[in-house]
């Protein structure tokens, strides 16, 4: 019934943006031949239409049996064309505001003006912004569809962080993070196990892990167990449980019968998986840390969110109880909202929290003195370091993908942590 909803509303919209962006299309086309013309038509209108008679179709046929590549893949394009003409269509619209002010102003105080306004170079100011809607538009497109090509171009971030408090021991103590894996969106084994290389070969003391390690299901991990079991540290490899894993977005958050077993077992499978890849689940609690006679606490909660829109699992209290009598903490919490929501107000002697889940939303622009991307508006810290006071936050980019089958200036990241 949602697949239903949604595709009867993406329909009713790409249908009314069709017709509005073909009128762009026709002012761009009016000085071309009779058979460019045909070209350029025939071609818009046998994509659009292709993709309406689907989504028309889609309530009527059982999509959600189809491969799950194939679904994520057609969806993006479908996305990405709606964005596109979206954004196209913002610029038409602002053409047609301005000729509609232009004609009224018209009508009442220059009733002899008449003609369109041209623009310095020659060119018709509604054809000069039909070209920028559709270059814009088409622009926004072509990068979705080159961030296929970006899902597995690991980049490798290297951080440096300072503590005053922190034991002589671990001084220069290298941590790899990795997180939200989302195995289950994977098609490239290969290309996986090339990032697993790059991790070992940054050579780490510590590997840990923030949670997300399927999409849903914990048998998604079935043809990547030899990979990631590869990932190996003098002082081991811990983890934690992400949203994902819980299996909400397959079974519900609050299934009933015999699918609240099926559930249950799915996380008991999930995290014998866990152990049979040589990680040390953390569930609400913390370990000790050892180096040369001196420690420090490593802390892991189960999913912990400041965001009612996600359910939280976890129970800061319990991991923390103990953890006072270490000189320096970690804390692992796969949600970077929850840093704001409970650790900066409760727990001030932790001093480095790591997460990752918002993926940097797979979308945004990255160049040295600028950073933006739409995640942004919803996560404070959203990816990268962040400080207050003492206290400091790192959020993984995500190591996954999970819906878009891709990325866009947001790349999949390896974070390798010194601490100094």
């Amino acid at each position: 019934m949602r697949i239903a909803r949604f595709a009867w509303i993406i329909l009713g919209i790409m249908v009314l943006l069709d017709f509005y962006v073909f009128q762009a299309i026709k002012v761009i086309c009016q000085n071309q031949s009779q058979k460019t013309k045909v070209f350029i038509y025939g071609g818009y209108w046998t994509l659009s239409a292709t993709i309406l008679i689907f989504l028309a179709l889609l309530p009527f046929l059982n999509f959600v049996s189809w491969p799950a590549h194939f679904r994520n893949y057609f969806f993006a394009i479908i996305i990405g064309l709606l964005f596109a003409k979206l954004f196209a269509a913002v610029f038409l619209m602002l053409d047609d505001l301005r000729r509609l002010i232009q004609w009224a102003s018209g009508k009442l105080f220059f009733r002899n003006t008449e003609g369109e306004n041209i623009s310095s170079d020659g060119i018709a100011r509604s054809v000069f912004m039909s070209w920028l809607g559709l270059g814009i538009g088409g622009g926004l497109f072509s990068t979705l569809m080159y961030g296929f090509s970006n899902k597995y171009n690991y980049k490798i971030h290297r951080v440096n962080l300072e503590f005053a408090n922190l034991p002589d021991s671990f001084r220069g103590l290298k941590i790899i993070q990795v997180s939200d894996i989302h195995s289950g969106s994977f098609t490239n084994k290969r290309s996986v196990q090339h990032g697993v290389d790059m991790v070992l070969k940054e050579n780490p003391d510590l590997i840990l892990f923030t949670g997300d390690l399927v999409n849903d299901q914990a048998i998604e991990m079935a043809d990547y167990m030899d990979v990631f079991s590869k990932l190996k540290a003098p002082m081991g490899v811990y983890s934690i449980l992400g949203n994902h894993d819980y299996g909400d977005y397959y079974y519900g958050s609050h299934p009933e019968g015999e699918l609240a077993v099926e559930k249950a077992k799915n996380l008991d499978h999930l995290k014998k998986i866990h152990a049979q890849l040589g990680w040390r689940l953390l569930l609400d609690e913390h370990v000790a840390l050892e180096r040369n006679n001196q420690s420090i606490a490593l802390i892991g909660v189960q999913n912990i969110s400041g965001r009612k829109s996600f359910h939280s699992y976890g129970d800061m209290a319990k991991a923390y109880a103990g953890s006072e009598g270490y000189p320096f903490r970690i804390l692992m919490s796969h949600d970077p909202s929850h840093w704001d929501y409970e650790v900066t107000s409760k727990y001030k002697n932790i001093d480095l929290t790591l997460s990752g889940h918002t993926h940097g939303m797979q979308f945004g622009v990255e160049i040295p003195g600028f950073r933006w991307s739409p995640v942004q508006y919803v996560y404070k810290e959203w990816a990268g370091l962040y400080e207050e006071g003492k206290q400091k936050i790192y959020v993984n980019r995500g190591y996954g993908f999970i819906g878009y089958p891709g990325r866009v200036g947001i790349l999949p990241e390896i974070t390798t942590i010194v601490l100094t």
